[in-house]
């Protein structure tokens, strides 16, 4: 019932939009101006400057024809990761591919065309729909921040989708928490040529923590990772700092207590092998530790009303879902939190955050044809 060739050159339109974090102020006013002339209720939040991005989360109401129908909420979010500019995406065998050199921004340029043409659709077909509440989200993809400090109680929705997985064939209902972890290692600098036996190495001491620590996947609900290593100013220093990034999740909370733990006794384990004395005093490799919490796990029962909604829609037009937990957060995890029942339905994108990112067409399409029916099916139950 959606347009697809106008759905197809929208997404197109907005993939050419660079928003990396902290930079979507093109894409947000673009997707402002085209709400406001369907007939959206626009304002930006303050969450960019929370951040230090150049805009806020696009916060949008569209009035509905059935005054009897519960809110809905939808959400997908403007930035991309990188190498995301100049993106110059094309057609080929049913799929939108870039020319290789950048990703493609599928995620989430997808989720917002999705949203975009469904309500298009609705109000060009007056198709029977309440009042929907839409969160254009920024910086999704440093740490769900946009998610983060919007302000949910602006919000009448109980229950909603967000639009930022892979496959309209699943709906995700599970995702897990994470913790981001930062460890500064201090080691002592000497002149690597000349007294390399006066230094203590960080980028060894460093190493040695990494090498004995469990990472990648962990069990079926935990994985951790290290992903940034900085320090060293020059091969003939031996490095006295060097700082290490990472991060672990898990759908359990005491399974994360765990690896985070294990993960910090690697450092300080590693630290405390190093003890160097000096003219009579005595230097030892350091650790510092700073472990913040990124996003909170989520768990939508399959006996929701969004998940009943979705289930009944996909019935309705014959096809099938199954509902599937992510290794990955997104921003329903802090919607669920913050009071509104969320589960996030696929949009085609695959390989994400790789330059081989693509988005297949016909699934794209599936998903705008599900959001369709679910808005129909919402105005219609109580």
């Amino acid at each position: 019932m959606v347009e697809k060739k106008r759905m197809t050159e929208y997404v197109m339109d907005l993939i050419r939009i660079d928003s990396l974090s902290r930079k979507e102020r093109e894409v947000g006013l673009r997707l402002k101006k085209d709400m406001e002339e369907i007939g959206g209720e626009c304002f930006f939040d303050n969450a960019g400057e929370k951040v230090g991005g150049n805009i806020g989360n696009l916060i949008v109401r569209i009035r509905g024809n059935r005054s009897n129908a519960h809110p809905l909420f939808l959400s997908s979010h403007m930035d991309t990761v990188g190498p995301g500019e100049g993106i110059k995406p094309r057609i080929e065998d049913g799929v939108i591919k870039s020319d290789g050199s950048t990703i493609l921004g599928s995620d989430d340029k997808s989720g917002l065309a999705v949203i975009v043409e469904v309500i298009r659709t609705l109000k060009e077909r007056n198709l029977p729909h309440g009042d929907i509440e839409i969160a254009f989200t920024i910086c999704e993809e440093i740490g769900l921040l946009g998610a983060k400090y919007i302000d949910t109680s602006k919000f009448r929705s109980k229950y909603g989708l967000v639009l930022d997985s892979s496959s309209p064939y699943h709906l995700i209902t599970k995702c897990p928490s994470a913790e981001k972890l930062n460890f500064n290692v201090y080691g002592l600098e000497a002149h690597a040529g000349v007294c390399p036996e006066r230094g203590i190495s960080a980028i060894k001491i460093a190493s040695e923590a990494i090498y004995n620590m469990n990472l990648g996947r962990i069990d079926f609900e935990t994985t951790a990772n290290i992903g940034s290593i900085k320090g060293g100013l020059a091969t003939n220093i031996i490095p006295n700092y060097v700082q290490i990034e990472g991060e672990a999740r898990s759908h359990s909370e005491e399974k994360l207590r765990r690896q985070v733990e294990h993960m910090k006794k690697c450092f300080y384990d590693a630290a405390s092998r190093y003890k160097l004395s000096l003219e009579d005093k005595t230097y030892s490799g350091r650790v510092e530790e700073k472990i913040e919490r990124s996003y909170d796990r989520m768990e939508v029962s399959e006996r929701s009303k969004i998940v009943g909604l979705v289930s009944q829609s996909v019935k309705n037009l014959g096809l099938s879902i199954e509902y599937i937990a992510s290794g990955g957060g997104c921003d329903a995890n802090y919607f669920n939190k913050n009071g509104i029942e969320c589960a996030n339905l696929g949009t085609g994108m695959k390989e994400i955050h790789t330059v081989k990112e693509y988005l297949v067409l016909e699934e794209f399409y599936r998903a705008a044809d599900i959001l369709l029916e679910v808005i129909k099916l919402n105005a219609m139950t109580r």
